[in-house]
C-alpha cells in the first residue's frame, strides 16, 4: 500500500507472473506509457537510492541518541518503496524543475507519510515511546535545496499542501471516518486515506517546478486516483487469499460491493489518471514516470528487490 497510511503485513508488491490480469475488460496500457526507452523499473529504483541517501543525511544522530535512532528506525526502514517522494520528484521534472531542489520536499512527504503509519514498536526501538518518533521537516529552509533555488511563495504552497494533506480535513480524516463513521462513507474514505497522499505527492512536485494552476489541478485529479487506484486493486489482490479468520477490517470497495464491483472502480480509476496526463503530452517523455505510476498502480508488472 504505497501511498497507505496503513503497514501492510504482507510483502507482496506484485502478481504471481503465472495468474491472468486482475481487470477482465480495460487493461490497455496508453500507447505513452508502453514506450520502450522508459524503464520504470529502474528509474524508481534509482530514486529510491537518491531519496535514502537524502532522508540519512536528514536524521544525524544527535544526543539524546535513543530519540534520533528511533527516528531513523522508522524513516530509513530497509524495502521502502518511497512512492510519495518519487513521485514528487517525477512531478517536479515534468515541468523542468531539478530533482536536487525536489529532494528535501520529497523527503518531507515520506517522514510525513511514516510519520502517520500506526505504531510500530519493537524490541529495542519502541520502548522509549508508545508513540512512533519521525522528524519535523515542514519549514520553509528544510523544503528547499540550500541553493534557495525555489521562490519563497511555491515552498509556502508546499508547506500548506502537506498540512491540508495530513490534516482534520485529510488523512486525519479518512483514517477518523474509517473507524467511526458508516459503510457509505467508502468513497470519502478511500479518498481520504489513500488519496490525499497520492495528490499531495504529485502537487508538490508541481508547485516546486512552477506548473500553472491549470497543471496542478491535473496533477490533483491524478494522484487522487493513483493513491485510490493502488490502494483498490491491493483490497481485490487480498480479497482472492484471505479467509474469514483474516479477513481484512475497513471500509473497502471490495467489502462493501465485492471484487467484480471494485475491478470496475479500479478501471474506471486507471481511466481517469490517463486522462488527466493526456492534456499534458505537450511536455513529451517527461510525462512517462506519471504514465506508468498508473499500469504498475493497476498491473503490479514487476517487484523491488528484497534487502540483503
Amino acid at each position: 500500500m504505497i501511498f497507505s497510511t496503513v503497514i501492510t503485513s504482507s510483502p507482496r508488491v506484485c502478481l504471481p507472473k503465472a495468474t491472468r490480469p486482475i481487470f477482465r475488460r480495460t487493461i490497455r496500457c496508453s500507447a505513452t506509457s508502453i514506450s520502450p526507452r522508459f524503464d520504470l523499473k529502474t528509474y524508481w529504483t534509482d530514486l529510491i537510492k537518491e531519496i535514502d541517501q537524502k532522508l540519512d543525511e536528514a536524521i544525524p544522530v544527535q544526543y539524546p541518541n535513543q530519540i534520533y535512532e528511533a527516528m531513523r528506525y522508522s524513516v530509513l526502514a530497509k524495502g521502502a518503496k518511497r512512492a510519495p517522494p518519487v513521485m514528487c520528484v517525477a512531478a517536479c521534472e515534468l515541468f523542468g524543475g531539478n530533482r536536487l531542489a525536489a529532494f528535501p520536499t520529497a523527503c518531507a512527504l515520506e517522514m510525513k507519510r511514516q510519520a502517520l503509519q500506526p505504531h510500530d514498536i519493537r524490541r529495542g526501538h519502541g520502548n522509549i515511546s508508545r508513540r512512533r518518533i519521525v522528524p519535523s521537516r515542514l519549514s520553509p529552509h528544510r523544503l528547499t535545496h540550500p541553493n534557495r533555488s525555489r521562490p519563497e511563495t511555491r515552498l509556502l504552497r508546499v508547506i500548506a499542501e502537506i498540512a491540508r494533506a495530513v490534516g482534520s480535513t485529510g488523512m486525519a480524516a479518512g483514517q477518523f471516518i474509517d473507524l467511526e463513521g458508516g459503510p457509505n462513507a467508502v468513497d470519502f474514505v478511500q479518498e481520504k486515506k489513500f488519496g490525499e497522499m497520492g495528490q499531495c505527492s504529485a502537487v508538490c512536485g508541481g508547485l516546486l517546478a512552477g506548473a500553472s494552476d491549470d497543471e496542478i489541478q491535473r496533477l490533483r485529479n491524478y494522484g487522487r486516483a493513483v493513491g485510490v487506484l493502488y490502494q483498490v486493486v491491493d483490497d481485490i489482490l487480498e480479497a482472492k487469499t484471505e479467509t474469514e479468520e483474516n479477513k481484512k477490517k475497513g471500509k473497502s470497495y471490495v467489502s462493501l460491493y465485492g471484487v467484480d464491483k471494485a475491478m470496475e472502480v479500479a478501471e474506471d480509476l486507471r481511466s481517469q489518471a490517463k486522462k488527466e496526463l493526456d492534456a499534458l503530452e505537450k511536455y513529451g517523455e517527461k510525462v512517462l514516470p506519471l504514465y506508468s505510476f498508473v499500469d504498475y498502480a493497476a498491473d503490479r508488472g514487476f517487484s523491488f528487490a528484497a534487502p540483503v
